[in-house]
C-alpha cells in the first residue's frame, strides 16, 4: 500500500485530511450566533485541508447550492418564514427534507465523519445517519438545544416529547462539544451518558475593529424575554434626561417576538428620543461593523447564555462592556466592576451613570487571543482525530 502512495508521509497526510459532512438547520445568512459559529468552524476545517459539505435549510432567494470559502453548501427545501428565527414546526421540515436529500446524496458522496450542530433537532438526522449508513458523528451544543435551558420559549413544551431521542443523540455521538462548563453541567444533570469536550466559541481576529468612538450604547441580541433587554430599558429610565442632555444614544440591534413589547416599554420609559431599534442586521455587514466600532459602551443583560459571543465582538471593537453576572459570562474573566447583578436594574443604572459622567472610567479590557478562531479550530480538529 505504501508503494502505491509513494511514501509513508503521503499515507499520514491522507489520513489527516477528512471528508466532513456538516449538518445545521441554521447556516449564514440564516440564524443568529450559532449559525455564525458553525460557519467559522466549517471554514476552519477547509483551511486545515479538510473537505466540507454543509446541508442546511433553504430560504427564499438563496441558491440550492453554492461554494463559499471552500465550503460546499447544499440547501434543502424547507418551510421557514424568517431569517432570524426558526420555529419547531419549521425545524421539523428540515429533518424530513435533509433525510430525503441525503438518501440520494450519499449514493455519490462519502464522508469520514459528520459534524452536527444542535442536539435537537439536527441530531435526530445524525442518529438516523449513524444507524442507516454507519456514519459516526460529533455534535456541538449551543444552549437552546439543552432540555430545561430555556423554559420561557415554546421549546419547553417540545423538549419533554423528545427526551429519549435527545439522550440517544448524546449517547451515540463520538463527542458532544459544549462552549462552557456551565452548559456541560446543565446536560449532566439530565444524563450521565456521553463523552464531552469543552471548547469555547471563537472570533475571527480581523472581524471587528474600533472606530472613532461616539456617545453610543450598543445592545445586540435576539429580542426574547430572556435576553433581558427590558431590564436595560428599566435601568435607563432614571437616566433619560441625563443621556439626552449629554448627547448619548442607544442602539438596539436584533429582531424577535419581544420587539413590540420592548418598543412600548421604551416609550413608557420616556426613551423614544434616545433608544433606536434597528431590527436584524447581518453580522458580517459593514453596518454591523459600524455599530460595534462606534459604540463606547456595550450592554448584555441576558438571564442565561452558554457563551458570550457578542461580548467578544464588543471587546474586539474596544467597547466598554457591562454584562449580567451569569455563569456563561463569568468564563470571559472580565473586571469585577463590569458585571452587574442579574435582573438588578438599580445596579445597572449606577454602573451606566458612572460611565457616562466620567469618560476616564471607559476602558478596554485586552482581548484574549485564546478566543481567536485559528486557536479554537485546532481544538475542534483534535476532536475529529
Amino acid at each position: 500500500m505504501n508503494e502505491a502512495l509513494g511514501c509513508e508521509e503521503d499515507l499520514g497526510t491522507m489520513k489527516m485530511k477528512k471528508r466532513i459532512l456538516v449538518l445545521n438547520y441554521e447556516f449564514p445568512p440564516l440564524g443568529g450566533g450559532a449559525s455564525s459559529v458553525s460557519y467559522e468552524i466549517a471554514k476552519g476545517y477547509v483551511n486545515l485541508g479538510h473537505q466540507v459539505d454543509v446541508v442546511t435549510m433553504g430560504f427564499k432567494g438563496l441558491p440550492a447550492y453554492e461554494k463559499k470559502d471552500g465550503i460546499n453548501i447544499y440547501r434543502v427545501p424547507c418551510l421557514r418564514t424568517k431569517k432570524e428565527i426558526c420555529h419547531p414546526w419549521e425545524q421539523l421540515t428540515y429533518i424530513l427534507s435533509a433525510k430525503r436529500f441525503l438518501r440520494q446524496h450519499l449514493k455519490t458522496h462519502n464522508y469520514d465523519i459528520n459534524h452536527t450542530h444542535f442536539i435537537i433537532p439536527t441530531g435526530i438526522v445524525s442518529l438516523w445517519l449513524k444507524k442507516k449508513y454507519d456514519l459516526p458523528y460529533i455534535i456541538t451544543s449551543h444552549g437552546s438545544d439543552v432540555l430545561g435551558y430555556n423554559n420561557k420559549r415554546i421549546f419547553k413544551y417540545i423538549y419533554p416529547l423528545v427526551k429519549n431521542q435527545w439522550e440517544k443523540v448524546i449517547k451515540e455521538a463520538n463527542t458532544t462539544i459544549i462552549p462552557s462548563r456551565y452548559l456541560k453541567d446543565k446536560i449532566n444533570k439530565i444524563t450521565k451518558e456521553g463523552k464531552y469536550a469543552v471548547i469555547p466559541n471563537g472570533i475571527d481576529k480581523y472581524k471587528f475593529k474600533p472606530m472613532k468612538k461616539e456617545k453610543r450604547i450598543l445592545v445586540v441580541a435576539r429580542l426574547f424575554e430572556n435576553k433581558g433587554i427590558q431590564d436595560i430599558l428599566d435601568a435607563l429610565k432614571p437616566l433619560a434626561q441625563e443621556l439626552k442632555q449629554k448627547g448619548w444614544e442607544v442602539d438596539i440591534v436584533g429582531n424577535g417576538p419581544y420587539k413590540h413589547f420592548l418598543e412600548n416599554k421604551s416609550k413608557e420609559n420616556n426613551l423614544r428620543d434616545i433608544v433606536k431599534f434597528h431590527g436584524w442586521v447581518d453580522n458580517k455587514s459593514q453596518k454591523m461593523k459600524k455599530y460595534y466600532g462606534k459604540a463606547s459602551i456595550f450592554i448584555s443583560a441576558s438571564w442565561f447564555e452558554s457563551f458570550g459571543l457578542t461580548i467578544l465582538e464588543a471587546m474586539q471593537s474596544e467597547c466598554h462592556v457591562l454584562v449580567s453576572n451569569i455563569p456563561g459570562y463569568k468564563q470571559l474573566d472580565l473586571n469585577n466592576e463590569d458585571y452587574f447583578k442579574l435582573k438588578n436594574t438599580g445596579d445597572l443604572t449606577i454602573k451606566i451613570r458612572g460611565l457616562i459622567n466620567n469618560k476616564d472610567k471607559l476602558r478596554v479590557k485586552d482581548f484574549d487571543k485564546r478566543f481567536e478562531w485559528e486557536n479554537i479550530i485546532k481544538k475542534y480538529d483534535g476532536v475529529l482525530k
